[in-house]
């Protein structure tokens, strides 16, 4: 049987209005994939938080997924044959411009986690600045079970969040943690028993956050945002490095190959 074309964008945005207030929903729309994030979803998503920051009726931004995923990271067939160069370059800094437009929105961002959040996944929820989670979806970092690095500031993102500790725990192991584990680290503030809870516990964030004063929570994150410097391109630069190892190309061969990756530190 052949497979029928895609006839939906990868990104779906959707201006949501209600009882006199608006706020902006992203979804990622690729569940086939499980919502593996691409260039061209990156430098979608980059435009679509572009125009959010200009329309001050905007009072919130929901970012969500389709299908059983949330999102498992960058898609590895986007970046796996790419030279050290080319993966700064046309890879990396581009997810990291995304990722952190996203942040830097004056509106508050919720990141609502229905399934799995796994490696550029995980980056993407922690430049939200809520988090909300099904019962059921797991959080981890396992870039270096493929010899590589979280490559959009997420090991630095996830530091600030859960603590150093907790973040070398993750990044390390390389091993998913539940939501329940999340929810008592601090990575997400609110768990979810079902589907009609998520949406009942987005919905009651939603309304707060939109009777919230919109100019004093923007000037909240401007002042949390001061509390890191600019990495951008040293993380650049470190992911480029990890991605000419060999290691790192033996890794992305085990991963297309479906079988364990053997290292040998070079």
């Amino acid at each position: 049987m052949e497979t029928q074309p895609r006839t939906e964008p990868a990104i779906l945005y959707t201006r949501i209005e209600q009882n006199g207030t608006a706020w902006a929903e992203i979804a990622l729309n690729r569940p086939e994939k499980g919502n593996a994030l691409t260039l061209p979803m990156l430098q979608q998503l980059e435009s679509i938080a572009a125009g959010i920051e200009t329309d001050p009726a905007l009072r919130a931004v929901v970012i969500r997924a389709r299908g059983r995923f949330f999102c498992t990271g960058g898609d590895i067939e986007a970046w796996g044959a790419l030279s050290p160069h080319e993966m700064a370059e046309h890879w990396i800094l581009p997810g990291i411009r995304a990722f952190e437009r996203i942040a830097s929105l004056p509106q508050p961002v919720i990141a609502v986690l229905s399934g799995h959040a796994l490696g550029g996944g995980l980056e993407l929820a922690l430049a939200a600045d809520l988090r909300i989670a099904a019962r059921s979806a797991k959080l981890g970092a396992p870039e270096v079970t493929l010899g590589m690095i979280s490559g959009w500031m997420g090991v630095r993102r996830l530091a600030e969040t859960i603590g150093v500790a907790r973040a070398r725990h993750m990044a390390l192991l390389g091993l998913p943690i539940t939501a329940g584990q999340a929810l008592d680290w601090g990575l997400v503030t609110a768990v979810a028993d079902d589907p009609a809870d998520l949406e009942q516990q987005l919905n009651t964030w939603l309304a707060k956050l939109c009777a919230n004063g919109p100019a004093a929570m923007a000037l909240i994150k401007g002042i949390l945002a001061t509390l890191h410097q600019d990495e951008r391109h040293h993380h650049a630069s470190a992911v480029a490095q990890a991605a000419g190892t060999e290691d790192c190309k033996e890794g992305v061969r085990a991963f297309l190959e479906k079988r364990k990756p053997v290292f040998r530190n070079r």
